[in-house]
């Protein structure tokens, strides 16, 4: 840990020296991670040594994702920090005896509570972003609401909107997605306000508006590896991290589609062998991996309903045994797929009643004090690139 910590230091320091060797570049699309190694002259061994699940992670890299590299003078790789998840990354570096060797460290970040009050003057979208920096933000707010009748095209000038959110902060930046625990919109002479409980919304009465809900893609699903963006393995005594559900099942269980969509890919994926990946409403995707084969007439640019038959599990790529990876996306980020499959609609047993309750309270008194205040945040400071390209 001393040295990922030594090593995260130098690479701050470099980014503001004279002349640094330090860029920040962002992952490209379609991009695996033996493409980066081939590209760094750093050898693929790195890649293939790695245990299945790490091999895994490596490929849930998303487009764009900022990450570090370090070069000498004559452009041979020194260091590399690549995020996985905004909780871990992947350190690259040379040991003492030159060789380069791979580790997953978590990302040093500071975390911040904030609420955001203000008065919609363009779009909720652009108010959001213009005082916070960030578009995640502002998806997150309007997902919050995704189901409750708010249509969002129809937002005027004037109207308010709160927000009791966290937001996660890495050398002087926005970092990750954040963690929104209350939110509320007043137009048209109604408020709305939706609660964070139990990683589900909900609105002051306890029930739940969102009508984007998952089914499990196996009947009587038997959950083998949750889903984590950073643990530390005890016995392993390193960090991992695991960006889907996998449910164990024999080899050939039927895989039904968890919703509504559109299938984007059917194919295979380097890491995770055969693949189905389907695009649902309001950005949301979900991903089917270590697949045995492919259900008759499973195909690219094909509709498909909610339960409908897509493929069968199995053990394909970088798997020790028959299983299903499960993972769900939010406009590229993933989210634990188990918050969104169905559940009751509503809040009804008492001691869940009582503190659910308290999230209202708690929630409503900072809401209430920024609205009262009615002082507008101060826009976020944008920081220049540290290097131009």
């Amino acid at each position: 840990m001393l040295r990922a910590f030594i090593a995260y230091s130098f690479l701050i320091l470099n980014l503001y020296a004279l002349e640094p060797t330090v860029k920040e570049l962002s992952w490209p699309n379609g991009s695996h991670f033996l493409n980066f190694l081939e590209n760094n002259k750093i050898p693929l061994s790195l890649y293939y040594n790695l245990t299945s699940e790490d091999q895994e992670l490596a490929a849930e890299i998303i487009a764009g994702t900022k990450y570090q590299i370090l070069k000498d003078g004559d452009d041979n790789t020194i260091q590399a920090l690549i995020p996985v998840s905004d909780e871990l990354q992947m350190h690259i570096y040379r040991d003492d005896d030159d060789n380069f060797k791979l580790e997953f460290i978590p990302i040093s970040y500071q975390s911040y509570d904030n609420v955001l009050s203000l008065q919609v003057e363009k779009s909720v979208s652009e108010d959001i972003f213009d005082y916070t920096g960030s578009g995640t933000l502002a998806l997150g707010f309007k997902e919050v609401f995704k189901g409750s009748g708010v249509d969002f095209r129809k937002i005027n000038k004037g109207d308010r909107i709160v927000i009791v959110y966290n937001q996660k902060k890495r050398m002087g930046r926005s970092f990750g997605t954040p963690e929104i625990y209350a939110a509320l919109l007043e137009t048209k002479n109604k408020r709305y306000t939706m609660y964070k409980f139990e990683d589900k919304f909900y609105d002051r009465n306890g029930k739940k508006n969102d009508k984007f809900l998952l089914i499990r893609p196996l009947l009587n699903a038997r959950i083998t590896s949750a889903f984590t963006l950073k643990r530390w393995h005890p016995i392993l005594r390193r960090y991992r991290a695991h960006l889907g559900v996998d449910y164990g099942a024999p080899r050939g269980t039927p895989v039904r589609s968890a919703g509504d969509g559109t299938i984007k890919f059917v194919g295979t994926k380097s890491g995770y062998g055969k693949v189905v990946i389907i695009r649902h409403a309001g950005g949301y995707e979900t991903l089917y991996a270590h697949l045995n084969g492919f259900a008759k007439g499973i195909k690219s640019g094909l509709n498909i309903k909610q339960g409908k038959l897509i493929a069968y599990v199995g053990t394909s790529g970088m798997s020790t045994g028959p299983h299903l990876h499960f993972g769900l996306y939010i406009n590229n980020k993933p989210i634990n797929p188990e918050s969104a499959i169905k559940v009751v609609k509503s809040i009804e047993d008492k001691k869940e009643v009582a503190k659910f309750k308290a999230v209202v309270t708690k929630n409503d008194t900072l809401m209430k004090k920024a609205m009262a205040d009615n002082i507008l945040p101060p826009k976020v400071e944008f920081f220049p690139n540290i290097i131009e390209f």
